[in-house]
C-alpha cells in the first residue's frame, strides 16, 4: 500500500459493526439537518425517528449501503411531513395563508359566486369545528377521516387501545355534526 492510500486508510473510521452502531453515530446530525427542513423540533424529531424505525427492516443489507438509504428514507419522511403539514394547515386554519392574503377554498371554475362564497364559509365553519374539538378527538378525526389511517395504526400512534379511538371518533363526528348541522 503506498504512502498516500495508508494515511487515507488511518483517518477514515471503520464502519459500524451493527446498524444500533450505525444509528446512534448519526442521530445528531440527521436531527439538525431534520430541524433545518421542517423548522420545528416535536417534527424533527419524529421524522428522525420514523428513519430509524425504517432502517431496522434493512438491517440485513451490507452496512456500506446503510448510509445513503438512511439519508434518502429521511430526507423521504422531511418531505412527507412538509406535504402534510401543508395539507393539515389548508384544512385548520381560519381560509388565510401565512402572509394573512385569503385562501379560496371554493373551485376556482366555478361559474355562480354564490357557490363559491357558500364553500368558503363551510370551510371556515369546518375549520372553526375541528379546532373547538377537544385534543383527542381532533387527533382521532384526523388521522382516521383525513390521513384515512385504520384504527389499529391510530391507536399506536396516539398511545390508547382501539375502543379508545372509536370513542374519540365517535364523539369528534357527533360533536361535528351538531355542530355543523345548517351545512347538511
Amino acid at each position: 500500500m503506498d504512502a498516500a492510500a495508508q494515511a487515507d486508510a488511518t483517518t477514515r473510521p471503520e464502519p459500524p459493526a451493527t446498524l444500533e452502531e450505525f444509528l446512534s453515530g448519526v442521530s445528531t446530525r440527521a436531527f439538525r439537518f431534520a430541524e433545518l427542513g421542517l423548522r420545528h423540533r416535536d417534527d424533527a424529531l419524529d421524522a428522525v425517528q420514523d428513519a430509524m424505525t425504517k432502517m431496522l427492516g434493512y438491517r440485513d443489507r451490507p452496512a456500506a449501503e446503510w448510509t445513503p438509504l438512511f439519508w434518502s428514507v429521511l430526507r423521504s419522511r422531511i418531505i412527507d411531513v412538509q406535504r402534510r403539514r401543508t395539507f393539515r394547515l389548508k384544512w385548520l386554519t381560519d381560509a388565510r395563508d401565512p402572509d394573512g392574503e385569503e385562501i379560496d377554498w371554493a373551485d376556482e371554475a366555478t361559474p355562480d359566486p354564490s357557490r363559491a362564497h357558500d364553500g368558503r364559509e363551510a370551510w371556515s365553519r369546518l375549520a372553526a369545528a375541528l379546532r373547538g374539538l377537544p385534543a383527542r378527538q381532533r387527533e382521532a378525526f384526523t388521522l382516521r377521516v383525513l390521513e384515512e389511517l385504520d384504527v389499529e395504526a391510530t391507536a399506536k400512534i396516539m398511545g390508547c387501545g382501539e375502543g379508545s379511538v372509536k370513542t374519540h371518533l365517535f364523539r369528534a363526528r357527533e360533536a361535528l355534526q351538531k355542530q355543523l348541522e345548517e351545512f347538511r
